[in-house]
C-alpha cells in the first residue's frame, strides 16, 4: 500500500517517469502476463480431463438420485443449514426400489441415497441395520475415557439462597413431563463428575431450573431471561471462570420449551455456552446446532419397561393390531394436518385429546408410534413409544434429535417430512416384517439410553447426556490468572 502511495505521489508530481524506473516498473506486468498465459496453456490441456470427471460425478449423482422425489418447500420451510438427523424412508416409485434408503437434507431439497455397506441383510436381501450407534468402538472407547477423566465444576449456592428452590438440587422424586431437567442435577451432584477444584474442571454447570423458576411468582415466565442476565453478572463478577472463556466452558440444562426464550437477554449466553436442551428446532434462534446438545424429554417411570423377549412375540409384533397411533392436543400445524388426514382411517389412529382407555395400551396395540410437533418439538412420546417397544415416526422438520452424536436414528425409527404426512400409510406399510422386526429390536437396545434412574447406571440417559457434554468440552484449558 505505501509503495503504491509513493508511486502515485512521485507521478503526480513529475508528470512523467524516468526509463530506468519506467522499466523498474513493467517488470511485474511482464511477470503476470507470462504467469497467465502459463495458466492458460496449462488449463487447455487439462481440460479434457476435467471434463471426463466431472462428467463422471455427474453420472454418480445421477446414480444415487435416480428418480427420488425432491421437495418443493417455501422460503419458510428451508432450514437454515443441513438437518443433522438422517433418516431411513420409503421411496415412492411405480418399479421396486430399495425399500431402506438413506435420507439427507440440503439446503431444503431431499436426496435419497443407496444405503452404506455395513448393513446386514434380512432373509429376503433387504439391507436392515443392525447397530444403534453411529460408532460403537469409538463411542465405548470415549465412554471409558469420559469416566476417567471428565470433570465438572457446580457453582456452589448456599440453602438459605432466595433461590435455593431453582439453584439447588430437589429433594422429592422428579415428576413430570419436564423431569429430564430434576433428574440431570439430582445424578449429577451424586456423580464422580464432580469436582471442586475449578482449576481440574472441564466445563461449568450454571445449575438454575429453567421449569423450577417458571413456577416461581417472583420470576414467572416473563422475568426468566432477567434472571439468567443477573446470574451471568453475578458470576462473572464473583468468579474468574466465565471472564476466562467468555462462558465457552459453561453450561446449562433446560427441559421446558421456554428455555428457547431464556437467553433472550444474555446474548453471550447463546452465542458461547453450551444449551443442554429437550427444544432443539432450527427454527428458534436460541437453538445452536453443535454447540449446543438435544436431549429427551422422558416422562419418569419406575421399574422394568415390559419383556419384549423373541418370546413374547405378541408384544414384539403380532399383537400390534393398530398400524400407527397417536393421541394428544391438536396445538400444532402438523397435528392438526394428521388428524385431518388421516382421521377416518381404519389402521391409522389419531385421537385428538386424552384416550379414555390407558395409553399404555394404545402404544403396546400399534407397530408405529407418531411424533408429531406441538408448541415446540419436544415431547414425551418418542420416550412413551420405546419404553413399550413401539417403533417412532418422527414427523417434525428440521431439529435435532436426542443424543444424535451417539445413536444412529434411522435404525430404530422412521423419520418422515411433514410434506409426506399423506404418504404415510403407503410409507408405513413399505415396511417388510423382517425390516421391522429389525426396527423393533434396536428399539429394545436403545431404550436403556432413554431412562433416568434415582442411581445413575452405565449408559443410561444421564451419562449419554454427560457423553455429549464431554464431546463439547474444550481441548485446551483456559489458565485462571496470566
Amino acid at each position: 500500500m505505501a509503495r503504491s502511495w509513493f508511486l502515485h505521489y512521485y507521478f503526480s508530481r513529475s508528470g512523467h517517469l524516468s526509463d530506468p524506473f519506467r522499466r523498474l516498473i513493467f517488470i511485474p506486468t511482464w511477470l503476470a502476463f507470462l504467469t497467465s498465459l502459463f495458466i492458460i496453456v496449462y488449463i487447455s490441456s487439462t481440460s479434457k480431463l476435467f471434463m471426463h470427471h466431472h462428467h463422471h460425478d455427474h453420472l454418480l449423482l445421477k446414480s444415487s438420485i435416480g428418480s427420488s422425489r425432491i421437495s418443493q418447500q417455501s422460503a419458510f420451510d428451508m432450514p437454515p443449514k443441513s438437518v443433522g438427523v438422517s433418516a431411513w424412508t420409503y421411496i415412492h416409485e411405480d418399479r421396486d426400489p430399495p425399500v431402506w434408503n438413506h435420507t439427507t437434507v440440503r439446503q431444503g431439497i431431499e436426496i435419497r441415497q443407496p444405503v452404506e455397506s455395513h448393513q446386514s441383510s434380512d432373509s429376503n436381501g433387504n439391507q436392515v441395520k443392525d447397530e444403534v450407534f453411529h460408532g460403537k468402538d469409538i463411542f465405548l472407547q470415549d465412554y471409558k475415557e469420559m469416566n476417567r477423566s471428565f470433570k465438572i465444576y457446580v457453582y456452589p449456592h448456599r440453602k438459605d439462597d432466595p433461590f435455593a428452590n431453582a439453584l439447588l438440587p430437589v429433594h422429592s422424586e422428579p415428576g413430570g413431563n419436564y423431569a429430564s431437567e430434576a433428574y440431570f442435577k439430582k445424578a449429577l451432584m451424586k456423580s464422580h463428575f464432580i469436582t471442586k477444584d475449578p482449576s481440574e474442571a472441564d466445563l461449568f454447570y450454571m445449575p438454575f431450573s429453567i421449569a423450577a423458576l417458571r413456577h416461581d411468582k417472583r420470576v414467572n415466565v416473563g422475568g426468566i431471561p432477567d434472571f439468567v442476565k443477573a446470574y451471568i453478572y453475578d458470576i462473572s463478577h464473583a468468579y474468574p471462570y466465565w471472564n476466562r472463556s467468555g462462558g465457552a466452558d459453561h453450561f446449562y440444562v433446560a427441559c421446558h420449551s421456554i428455555g428457547s426464550t431464556a437467553t433472550r437477554k444474555a446474548e453471550e449466553v447463546k452465542l458461547k455456552a453450551i444449551q443442554v436442551v429437550c427444544s432443539s428446532s432450527y427454527f428458534l434462534t436460541a437453538y445452536v446446532s453443535h454447540k449446543d446438545a438435544s436431549v429427551p424429554q422422558i416422562w419418569p417411570r419406575h421399574g422394568d419397561p415390559p419383556n419384549l423377549s423373541a418370546s413374547n412375540s405378541c408384544l414384539r409384533n403380532k399383537c400390534r393390531k393398530k398400524l400407527a397411533f397417536f393421541a394428544g392436543a391438536m396445538n400444532s400445524r402438523v397435528r392438526k394436518e394428521v388428524l385431518k388426514t388421516w382421521k377416518d382411517d381404519s389402521e391409522i389412529f389419531v385421537n385428538s385429546g386424552r384416550l379414555k382407555t390407558p395409553y399404555s395400551d394404545a402404544l403396546l396395540g400399534s407397530k408405529f408410534c407418531l411424533h408429531l410437533k406441538g408448541f415446540e418439538v419436544n415431547t414425551a412420546r418418542i420416550g412413551d413409544a420405546m419404553f413399550y417397544g413401539c417403533v417412532p415416526v418422527i414427523i417434525a422438520d428440521y431439529y435435532d434429535l436426542p443424543f444424535t452424536d451417539i445413536l444412529d436414528w434411522k435404525s430404530f425409527s422412521l423419520v418422515v417430512p411433514s410434506l409426506d404426512i399423506p404418504l404415510l400409510k403407503r410409507i408405513l406399510t413399505g415396511i417388510s416384517s423382517d425390516q421391522y422386526s429389525a426396527l423393533q429390536r434396536n428399539v429394545i437396545a436403545a431404550r436403556q439410553h432413554f431412562k433416568w434412574h434415582p442411581f445413575p447406571v452405565d449408559y443410561d440417559a444421564f451419562h449419554m447426556v454427560m457423553y455429549e457434554l464431554w464431546l463439547r468440552r474444550g481441548s485446551i484449558k483456559v489458565p485462571l490468572h496470566g
